[in-house]
């Protein structure tokens, strides 16, 4: 009997749910959603996005200024070998403990953070290659892909190594969500006249995931009762109650319980927040003293890995580890790490890909007031674009909250695991607003 049978055997018992269908099977019925939210895309307000632009520009003009004053010269911000000439030779700051590349001492973003309270011209270069990022990735070229129509057709795909679902040309993943200007940019994304955007994002669903296939008692705990997991995590590890959390301590476990399901070791957690490696290394231990199904789990993993050379979803997602051995420690920890999160993410995309697929059977209940095609005289309230655990649907204004209650019971009811699914619901007239 194979580890997926065994799980699934083992699971049921436990008042898992499953739908019966094949990760292939799921990925088949996904398909034509997919390609229709290509065809109906994303409205966008350009105008939203050239105005922020000009903003940003301004302000990375005055930071430049900045950073030349502070180095006592001109050069190129932008250009690594530089930059590391400035810093490491004529600011002469420490480099010891930071990474190098073929080229010399790393200015990668981590390691320029160790150096912020060392000297001022730290902060402003990272403010600056943020921005100008943002500018270079966004605010210039998604207006010019915006079609006659004012909205921007990108291209899905599912050809990864995690199952989760790609966007391409442009890619719409990883428009920004936190921040001073993640929100402004978001404002762009609007819906059509007559319509409000429904935004429906699972909660925590990797910690879920990973707490059911566990079965760590501690964690389904704190889900099946409807606590801040982050808080309780905080509070275990800091051995205080849980009404005398503080932000910061909430903010480490966080870090901790999202940490650990991506495999990172004392070193990671010491860098992500700013501590000792012994300090990091005592709160992994403490975490995994509370959360045995956790530590049992990430054991598990790695055996079967180590055997089989593969890991596999609740619906059989079977991510390849060939290069799985004990003769090179760097790529062995690399892929232990990335073995842990494969089953816990790839069961995530399949949740959420089921949840899109029964959606869409749903939508084409509601009549749309701006249909695309001319030949058809009513259209569905439309499913436009989905980012990592969320999916955002376009619908008639009139009927934003019921649709809000369908995107939400749907979610949430798609699968049964042994903790309850969340999905977090917001209506707006913009992509920003429904946060």
């Amino acid at each position: 009997m194979g580890w997926l049978s065994v799980m699934w055997s083992h699971l049921k018992e436990k008042g898992v749910v499953l739908p019966k269908i094949t990760a292939e099977e799921i990925s088949k019925k996904v398909e034509p959603v997919l390609r229709e939210m290509e065809r109906v895309g994303v409205m966008i307000d350009a105008s939203i996005l050239e105005g922020l632009e000009d903003k940003l520009e301004t302000r990375i003009s005055k930071l430049e200024t900045k950073v030349h004053r502070l180095a006592g010269r001109e050069f190129n911000i932008n250009s690594p070998l530089q930059l590391a000439e400035v810093l490491f030779r004529d600011l002469r700051l420490p480099s010891t403990d930071l990474k190098r590349t073929k080229t010399g001492v790393s200015t990668a973003a981590g390691e320029l953070l160790k150096l912020k309270s060392r000297h001022p011209i730290i902060e402003p270069i990272l403010e600056y290659r943020e921005l100008a990022k943002l500018v270079s990735t966004y605010l210039k070229p998604l207006p010019r892909m915006v079609d006659a129509d004012s909205r921007i057709h990108t291209t899905y795909g599912q050809e990864t190594s995690t199952g989760r679902i790609t966007s391409a040309n442009p890619n719409l993943q990883n428009i920004p969500i936190k921040g001073e200007y993640g929100p402004e940019i978001r404002r762009a994304f609007v819906a059509a006249p007559g319509c409000k955007l429904v935004a429906g994002d699972y909660s925590q669903i990797e910690l879920r995931i990973v707490a059911c296939l566990a079965q760590d008692k501690t964690m389904m705990a704190a889900f099946a009762g409807g606590e801040d997991i982050h808080a309780q995590t905080a509070s275990e590890i800091f051995n205080v109650p849980l009404n005398r959390v503080t932000s910061d301590q909430r903010r480490v476990a966080k870090t901790v319980n999202f940490g650990v399901l991506y495999g990172m070791s004392a070193y990671g957690l010491a860098q992500a927040l700013g501590i000792s490696r012994e300090q990091a290394a005592d709160y992994i231990k403490r975490y995994f003293e509370i959360h045995e199904g956790i530590k049992k789990y990430c054991h598990d993993v790695i055996a079967k890995v180590a055997k089989d050379k593969y890991t596999e979803t609740l619906f059989g997602f079977r991510r390849s580890f060939e290069n799985f051995n004990r003769y090179n420690h760097n790529l062995v920890e690399a892929e232990e790490r990335m073995a842990i999160n494969a089953p816990v993410q790839g069961t995530a995309a399949e949740i959420l890909k089921l949840a899109m697929v029964e959606l869409i059977k749903k939508l084409k209940e509601v009549p749309h007031p701006n249909p695309l095609p001319a030949d058809r005289a009513r259209e569905s309230a439309r499913l436009i674009l989905t980012v990592h655990d969320e999916i955002v649907v376009e619908v008639p204004a009139r009927s934003a909250e019921e649709m809000a209650r369908l995107v939400k019971e749907t979610m949430e009811s798609v699968v049964k695991l042994c903790v309850p699914l969340k999905a977090e619901v917001g209506i707006g007239r913009n992509w920003a607003e429904t946060k």
